[in-house]
């Protein structure tokens, strides 16, 4: 069995952040989303995997590599321009050859992995498995419709009247059928090959198409809410560690990981929090589900429930909170009354904040 990871898109929910960086590599507790996928590829016990990548496909190599970090095979797959994820299996389609596949868009965010999924799709001999999970707002997803045995009967994209509250979690999984079912198919009204078109193509023309649950916590992270709550649920999870230096003014509580390099110096930090390789921070409190990159400096300054990227400062800031701070970003006081600022900044910015 392949896998095809989905590494391209222009990451429009997150600009200006993805104006510079590909939004499959924004960190969640210091790593790249897309690590966690391609580690949950591996342990389903796939190693031949394709990537698909867009304008960012120079960074996205340049990060994964050949994927031996992984134990993975990558081949790299360009498409010119995001025009579906259906469109992506079609321009696949020599690098999947007749076998069955993943496909998983390197976005998303599944704690649990997918060897439940791909060890069902095995067993059940379908032509298609969706993976589904319950969602308060259907309305802002795909959405399937399941009949008696969880056969998947119809779906819905982003339906305003939706026929159920089981949103399409972006992780499926494909017999050789598909390859029919993408050459069928027209672009939708947004002029894109729809992967629901394709699945739809597959029920109406009798191909066994299935559902499977989702057992653990899934999130699209294409928003910042999304993203700074997959670094809550990480961050409560790691094991405390210092591997850096802290000096006996500073207090450290609960779990915080402090990588080598990293120097803290007269400040409180209040875990769950990741304090990045050769990061500074010096009279400052830093509060839990914040992840400091590696090479930042932090002094003087407030931060909680945040994601700061790499090599950048925030000095003289009280308090940064909810926040998305880019690479080589420097956030620092002006003049002005105390405030709580919630920012999303883009690579390379230099912001001033009243505080």
């Amino acid at each position: 069995m392949k896998a095809l990871v989905l590494a391209g898109g222009r990451g429009t929910r997150l600009r200006p952040l993805t104006h510079t960086s590909a939004k499959q590599l924004v960190p969640v507790a210091n790593k790249p989303v897309l690590y966690y996928g391609l580690e949950a590829i591996r342990a389903a016990g796939i190693t031949s995997v394709g990537i698909i990548t867009g304008d960012t496909g120079a960074e996205v190599r340049e990060a994964v590599g050949d994927g031996s970090r992984f134990g993975l095979d990558i081949t790299y797959i360009p498409q010119e321009a995001p025009l579906g994820l259906a469109h992506c299996v079609l321009i696949a389609r020599e690098f999947l050859g007749d076998e069955p596949f993943v496909m998983y868009l390197g976005d998303n965010f599944l704690v649990g992995g997918i060897a439940d999924l791909v060890g069902a799709f095995r067993l059940g001999g379908y032509d298609a498995q969706v993976l589904l999970t319950r969602v308060a707002e259907p309305r802002f997803y795909g959405v399937a419709e399941l009949g008696a045995t969880g056969e998947i009967v119809g779906l819905q994209e982003k339906p305003s009247h939706p026929r159920s509250d089981l949103a399409i979690v972006g992780v499926y999984s494909f017999s050789p059928a598909i390859h029919e079912a993408v050459r069928a198919i027209t672009p939708s009204a947004r002029g894109e090959l729809e992967i629901t078109d394709a699945i739809q193509w597959l029920i109406e023309n009798d191909y066994s198409v299935h559902s499977h649950m989702v057992t653990g916590y899934w999130k699209d992270t294409g928003r910042l809410q999304d993203l700074l709550e997959c670094n809550r649920m990480i961050l409560e999870t790691v094991e405390p560690a210092n591997r850096g230096t802290v000096d006996g003014l500073s207090e450290v509580t609960g779990r915080v990981v402090i990588e080598p390099g990293a120097v803290v110096e007269n400040s409180v930090l209040r875990g769950p929090i990741v304090v990045g390789a050769d990061a500074k921070i010096q009279s400052s409190y830093i509060g839990p589900f914040t992840s400091i990159g590696p090479r930042c400096v932090v002094q003087d300054a407030e931060v909680e429930y945040s994601i700061v990227l790499d090599d950048s400062s925030v000095h003289g800031v009280s308090r940064l909170a909810h926040s998305l701070i880019g690479r080589n970003v420097e956030v620092s006081r002006a003049e002005g009354t105390p405030n709580t600022y919630g920012l999303m900044v883009g690579d390379h910015s230099r912001i001033q904040v009243r505080a």
